[in-house]
């Protein structure tokens, strides 16, 4: 423990320059005396480490002196806070790991290399969730991304769409992937690899029985498959729509990337609107999603698709006559 801390000094100290006793005790959650003490112990481990006196004094480091972190270059010391991830580290537990690694890095940089990694730490950010939505609650991923990291398995309750709605099952879970502020495990199950939503995972139980990984899988390679696959599953059908000019030029504005796709390589007609086909899930949700855009767009085919959207505009009626 205090091994930890004095490296904690050492690294403040290497990032802020200069610190008061006061300050690093705030720091650290410890008493000044411990301080003290701990000053004193990296002096005379060959620390060159002193004090400047007065109101606007403080601890500071021989000008010059610096640790490195060994492999780690300035440059890609410098790129890692482009991609640093405080929500979900917070969500993993892992903030206080976070923490220390940022100071770390933030160590391994030279003056003016430390400067732009703040500059970019501090002018871009990642948010997850997409819009209109919040970042699910996922009561178990901490448990989860244990089990992960040291190869557990674990008896879980989880929740799906289809009935039974509640079942068990033992899973050897490979990794956890966060997409649109929802996580995601990926599991070894006796059926092969599975994909579960984590906050559908409502009782985990970890056990004291570990398993071995396949050999070769990679986990960005899997779940690259795993969703061109669910899309071949999920998108059966194809619709063709009339887009009217009006809709066709704000494709910027609309959340359908099928529709965006398709009316920015389609060829106008004289009066601006376009045809395109896209691809559907199922008649029923097509109708859903496709309803949004009111008389902006017409479904010229299937059949059955103008007739959900007939059924569908006749029971809106009926409703607010």
């Amino acid at each position: 423990m205090r091994s930890s801390r004095l490296l904690s000094i050492l690294l403040l100290l290497q990032t802020r320059r200069q610190l008061t006793a006061r300050e690093l005790a705030e720091e650290l959650e410890v008493s000044l005396r411990t301080i003290y003490r701990d000053v004193e112990a990296l002096a005379a481990a060959g620390v060159p480490v002193y004090a400047d006196q007065g109101r606007a004094g403080g601890y500071r480091l021989v000008e010059g002196y610096r640790t490195r972190l060994t492999g780690l270059t300035e440059q890609e010391a410098a790129a890692l806070f482009l991609v640093g991830m405080p929500g979900a580290a917070a969500a993993l537990g892992l903030t206080a790991e976070t923490s220390a690694a940022e100071l770390k890095l933030l160590a391994a940089l030279a003056p003016d290399q430390r400067d732009r990694a703040g500059r970019l730490k501090n002018r871009f950010h990642l948010d997850l969730p997409a819009w209109y939505q919040d970042a699910e609650n996922s009561p178990q991923l901490a448990a989860v991304a244990d089990a992960v990291l040291h190869d557990r398995r674990v008896r879980v309750l989880y929740r799906r769409w289809e009935e039974p709605r509640e079942v068990e099952r033992l899973l050897e879970p490979y990794g956890l992937v966060l997409k649109n502020g929802s996580w995601y495990v990926v599991a070894a199950t006796p059926g092969g690899l599975r994909t579960y939503r984590v906050s559908n995972i409502l009782e985990l139980t970890p056990t004291d029985e570990q398993f071995e990984r396949a050999d070769g899988f990679n986990l960005t390679q899997y779940w690259q498959e795993h969703l061109e696959g669910f899309d071949r599953t999920r998108l059966t059908a194809d619709a063709v729509v009339k887009v009217s000019a009006r809709l066709a030029g704000k494709m910027y504005d609309v959340s359908y990337p099928a529709l965006v796709k398709a009316v920015a390589a389609a060829v106008a007609e004289p009066d601006g609107s376009v045809v395109v086909t896209v691809p559907i899930e199922s008649v029923q949700n097509a109708a859903a999603t496709l309803s949004r855009f009111g008389d902006a767009l017409e479904v010229l085919e299937p059949q059955e698709l103008r007739a959900e959207l007939r059924e569908l505009g006749r029971k809106l009626h009926d409703l607010y006559s």
